[in-house]
């Protein structure tokens, strides 16, 4: 296993578009680091630079303690698992396991063994003479990953190895990717658009938006300490429900969307004293949000108006309308008034989330 460094790579084309502007982030050894981001946004760019597929406009990336700019692909020590499976048609299992192997002169004994252990830890003993046309999107992905396994590299590199499958074998593979990470131990780069999947798998997650670095930091951190205003819409299923409003002096927030300010309490109101008769937005999660009996709520509840009831066993999501604000609830089944119906809406004020509203940053309370 090895570190992967990155020190302001960037990548600009030919027609002067800034695929990646300045990437600066280093995967630990034995680390599983996940780069996130919409489509588009440059970490599909940054981990083909990283595995040599595309060129380096400037920067530097060091692999190990070696500087590997102008190092060919097959010269870096890495395997990458692509989005398509890539499995040879005509082969079998084994065969395509031991290709790579074959390729580069290892003895039979070796190309044997390594078949033999990539195949148990994936659970492919008894596929090893199947083609890829007899196998399932879940075992074939087993597969691609084997044979990225047998060579033994200093890094691994996945290109969104779970999009094409569909959400039961997603979740499997997924917990045999996270499974596999800790039995070999080693250094992990993995891409995804999935926040679920950067979630779960990263112990670090690098968010990307736009060819930017937005946030780098370990799951929980990025959930609760989100760093801007992007990353705290993006990580998180619902999202982050965002109310904008100007800050008055008693430390009620007007809110764009509604004739009733928003409390914010006392810890809050002497942290922004600075943005006093200023725009800010206000970031509060799904579950932080209490639907109460709007005839016995407090007068400074938020009211919505309840729009779409989504059941969907152990939570329910409930979709509301503040004004021109759309908002998301989730909360434990239980009675729930009917759609149309005005619906009060409590919070704790430590579960509240600031943002400057000019530079979309964070305001740490």
């Amino acid at each position: 296993m090895a570190r992967v460094k990155l020190e302001q790579v960037r990548k600009v084309y030919e027609n002067g578009h800034v695929g990646v502007a300045g990437a600066s982030f280093e995967a630990h050894a034995g680390e599983l680091l996940v780069l996130v981001g919409p489509s588009g946004c440059g970490k599909t760019t940054t981990l083909r630079m990283i595995a040599g597929l595309e060129a380096i406009t400037s920067g530097t990336l060091t692999i190990g303690d070696r500087m590997v700019n102008e190092v060919a692909p097959k010269d870096r020590d890495i395997a990458m698992v692509f989005q398509s499976y890539a499995l040879y048609p005509h082969m079998t299992v084994a065969e395509n396991l031991a290709f790579g192997l074959k390729l580069r002169g290892e003895s039979s004994a070796t190309i044997a063994q390594r078949v033999r252990e990539a195949a148990d830890m994936l659970g492919l003993h008894d596929m090893l003479q199947r083609q890829p046309r007899a196998l399932s999107g879940g075992e074939r992905q087993r597969v691609a990953l084997g044979r990225a396994l047998v060579r033994q590299p200093q890094v691994f590199l996945l290109d969104e190895p779970l999009s094409n499958l569909d959400a039961k074998l997603r979740l499997g593979t997924r917990v045999e990717i996270a499974r596999l990470h800790r039995r070999i131990g080693a250094t992990m780069i993995y891409v995804t658009h999935d926040q679920i999947e950067a979630m779960t798998l990263g112990q670090r997650i690098v968010v990307f938006n736009a060819g930017e670095i937005q946030q780098i930091d370990t799951p929980m951190n990025l959930y609760t300490k989100p760093r801007n205003l992007f990353v705290a819409g993006f990580l998180g299923s619902p999202a982050m429900n965002f109310l904008r409003g100007t800050l008055q002096r008693n430390g009620d927030l007007h809110l764009d969307c509604s004739a009733v300010p928003l409390t914010l309490g006392e810890t809050s109101t002497a942290a922004l004293a600075s943005y006093v008769d200023r725009e800010i937005v206000v970031g509060i999660r799904p579950e932080d949000l209490r639907p109460e009996d709007a005839s016995a709520a407090s007068p400074t509840s938020l009211r919505a108006q309840l729009e779409i009831i989504e059941p969907i066993g152990n939570e329910v999501f409930l979709n509301l309308r503040c004004g021109d604000t759309a908002l998301v609830v989730r909360t434990p089944p239980h009675a729930l008034p009917e759609c149309g119906s005005v619906v009060a809406l409590s919070f704790a004020p430590a579960a509240l989330h600031f943002f400057d509203a000019q530079t979309e940053k964070r305001i740490d309370t």
